[in-house]
């Protein structure tokens, strides 16, 4: 593929409206790219969004929802390596057409806006990043994810942000065919029906790709009662094609009633296996279509004055820069978006000048043949795969060429500047290992330029609730839901109680830094993350890691999810996650160990940015945890972390073996330890990763605990120790005697 950057006419659309009687013959051939054709506004669902914005003495805003009617030239280098798009269907203009639902919430007043656009790309179709109003930014989303049905709702069954992707066919019009791996596990008991589209918890809403036909003997339906994160399993048991059926048996006896949604085993299925559906699926939709659909939308806000039918785009003139940001899925698929070029729109400008990868390690499989984008990091979900680092770096333990997830962009000259953001569990669940030291873990990978890293230590996935409780939660249910006939998956829940070390703060301040950075060319704080070179990045064990002893915790020893290599055949481009699969599932031809982040004497992590609830730790705060039953009973529990308070008194610390220090041997008393925190959150204002409002809120969150008794309650010793704290706001670990 040609990466060399084309000659471009840098035309805003509002100039050339202008002067289109003198130009039109000359800017036609520059100007006729894929784009936004119409815009199509719904103003009740823009009226019902109004209750979102909330009150805002200083700025209102306005909400405009509906859907962006698009279309993409196949030819051009910048849609051609959308998988199956030279499969799809074409309007008169030789154009693939897409239709994708938006809602831009924009100030009233543009005369209060901040000329900031920032566009989130949604999680499943959901709004996960919050929105502040008082920042008077524009705030920006759209639909990108095909398989959830269009005008549907998200898959956390909030209202959602949806599109429309046309399907691949041959060119005589006959279906496409492909292997579909399907895999089910934790059903609740006495199920003889599943419909197919619970494969796994995170699986989009939509159903998987129909069969090519309804007969057993051309699919594979086998069973495990063990399998490992390693794919190591127990020996798998083939269930005869004459003892399942595509069909419902909830209602009329085995064979049921034939349905491609659905699969019935005749004597019901066993809760404590894992079943594996391996099947030829047909008419897959081209997914890829929806990268290019949020670039050509995020392009017509920013740059464009009115579509074709005449719409007047409310942003003309108005955005000064524009920023990206994903949390989680979606951050995978900013990631995804940067390493496939489509950071350039059909014009040659750049679309974000910023973007943020939140909680995001891997890239999102939108752009093969049967790609499942709302998959998460289990066996056989692919992602991490391709590259996941942001240099071009060598990949000789799988064999893959030398690349980037830069490495269009910096050849077209349209790469942003760029904060990647995770947190503990990334490591442990999510194989962000070789983000930071590649496949072979022997040398921490050089950021470039362009690109600062913020590592926001001891958290799970997204951050906790934040505050100062000292009693531990019940144990973590990260997926708990009641089994039902449309979702009969039973509920998950782990070992230890969930972790309450926030991201949200930090996250707050990082947004206000990169913003800096991209308007105003502030430079931003320095990374902040753990290296091999500061010896911090060690193996995934206790011995290495130096975890503590602590009575009644599970080590973290073969709990890390490690980074599998597969086989994906010579029809994928593996390091872009492009082109199809021709074997499922497909083979394991190694795996790879991940490193972590080290800890100290408190299980805590060393490295990276602390948050002011670690400076000031009520318990040891882990990215990790474990799953309580089920079928993965004993391996990592999905996306959450843990927490283990510390003792309260040295006497309780004494009488159950634990070898950390007690609350009072750290503070001393209810002053000692808000003076802790209180220089924490200030030493994170003056690093400028935290804001002071948040910095003040926190403070007097801990001023209202009740961590420990206050001085005139506390004997000499506590009374001594929270003096020191106040004095010194030293390494409260080292506090005791």
């Amino acid at each position: 593929m040609d990466l060399e950057p084309s000659p471009t006419i840098f035309v805003r659309r509002s100039t050339v409206a202008a002067a289109l009687p003198l130009l039109a013959v000359l800017l036609w051939p520059a100007t006729a790219h894929a784009r936004v054709t119409k815009v199509v506004v719904d103003p009740g669902k823009s009226a019902s969004l109004a209750s979102d914005v909330g009150p805002s003495a200083a700025i209102r805003y306005e909400p405009i929802s509906g859907v962006v009617y698009g279309e993409l030239d196949p030819k051009d280098r910048r849609n051609s390596l959308i998988q199956d798009i030279d499969l799809a269907p074409r309007n008169a203009r030789g154009r693939v057409e897409y239709a994708a639902t938006f809602t831009l919430y924009k100030p009233a007043d543009l005369a209060k806006s901040s000329g900031i656009l920032q566009y989130e790309v949604v999680n499943r179709g959901a709004s996960l990043h919050p929105r502040d109003f008082a920042t008077g930014d524009f705030f920006l989303i759209s639909g990108w994810q095909g398989d959830i049905p269009f005008g549907g709702k998200s898959v956390f069954g909030t209202p959602g942000e949806t599109i429309q992707v046309p399907v691949a066919r041959h060119p005589d019009g006959s279906s496409i065919s492909g292997p579909v791996l399907l895999r089910f596990s934790n059903m609740a008991p006495g199920l003889n029906t599943l419909p197919v589209r619970v494969a796994t918890p995170y699986a989009s809403s939509g159903p998987p790709p129909a069969p090519v036909d309804l007969d057993t003997a051309h699919a594979q339906l086998t069973a495990v009662s063990y399998e490992g994160v390693d794919g190591s399993s127990s020996a798998p048991q083939t269930i005869a094609a004459a003892d399942w059926t595509w069909g419902d048996c909830s209602k009329t006896p085995f064979p049921g009633t034939p349905d491609p949604q659905k699969i019935c085993l005749r004597n019901g299925f066993n809760p404590a296996l894992l079943y594996e559906l391996v099947y030829q699926g047909k008419d897959p939709k081209v997914l890829g279509v929806g990268l290019a659909a949020m670039r050509d939308v995020i392009s017509f806000f920013r740059f464009e004055s009115h579509d074709d039918s005449g719409w007047e785009n409310p942003l003309s003139g108005h955005v000064r820069a524009s920023i990206g940001i994903g949390v989680s899925q979606a951050g995978n698929l900013v990631r995804t978006f940067l390493n496939l070029g489509f950071n350039e729109d059909e014009s040659g400008r750049r679309v974000w000048d910023g973007a943020m990868p939140i909680i995001a390690a891997r890239q999102t499989p939108v752009n093969h043949r049967f790609a499942v984008p709302g998959g998460a990091s289990g066996l056989y979900e692919l992602g991490s795969d391709g590259v996941v680092w942001w240099s071009d770096w060598p990949d000789k333990v799988r064999n893959q060429p030398t690349g980037g997830l830069l490495h269009r962009c910096t050849a077209t000259k349209t790469c942003p500047r760029i904060f990647d953001v995770l947190g503990s569990t990334e490591f442990w669940v999510l194989r962000a290992s070789p983000d930071f030291v590649g496949t072979d873990s022997k040398q921490d990978i050089p950021l470039p330029e362009n690109v600062r890293r913020y590592y926001i230590a001891s958290t799970q996935h997204g951050g906790g609730r934040g505050g100062f409780a000292i009693a531990a939660a019940r144990p973590a249910e990260p997926e708990a839901r009641k089994p039902s006939t449309e979702n009969p998956i039973a509920g998950i829940s782990c070992v230890l109680p969930a972790n309450p070390n926030p991201m949200a703060e930090i996250l707050r301040a990082l947004l206000a830094d990169l913003k800096e950075w991209v308007i105003n060319n502030s430079p931003p704080p320095p990374s902040s993350y753990p290296t091999l070179k500061n010896g911090v990045l060690v193996a995934a064990n206790a011995a290495a890691m130096g975890f503590p002893r602590i009575p009644g915790v599970p080590t973290p020893d073969g709990v890390a999810n490690p980074l599998v290599v597969y086989d994906l055949g010579a029809d994928m481009r593996a390091n872009d996650l492009t082109g199809f699969l021709t074997r499922q599932p497909p083979e394991i031809r190694g795996v790879i160990e991940p490193f972590v982040p080290r800890g100290d004497a408190d299980g805590n992590e060393i490295g990276g940015i602390h948050t002011v609830q670690q400076k000031a730790a009520l318990g040891t705060y882990l990215g990790w945890n474990i799953t309580a039953a089920g079928f993965a009973k004993g391996q990592y529990c999905s996306l959450t972390g843990s927490f283990i308070p510390f003792p309260v008194t040295r006497a309780q610390r004494l009488a159950s073996h634990d070898v950390r220090l007690s609350l009072e041997e750290r503070y001393g008393t209810q002053e000692g330890f808000v003076c802790t925190v209180k220089k924490a959150a200030q030493a994170l204002v003056r690093q400028r990763l935290l804001l002071k409002v948040d910095a003040d809120r926190i403070v007097e969150q801990a001023a209202s605990s009740q961590v420990l008794p206050r001085s005139d309650a506390a004997g000499a010793e506590s009374q001594r120790i929270g003096k020191l704290r106040c004095a010194t706001g030293g390494d409260q670990r080292r506090t005791g005697p």
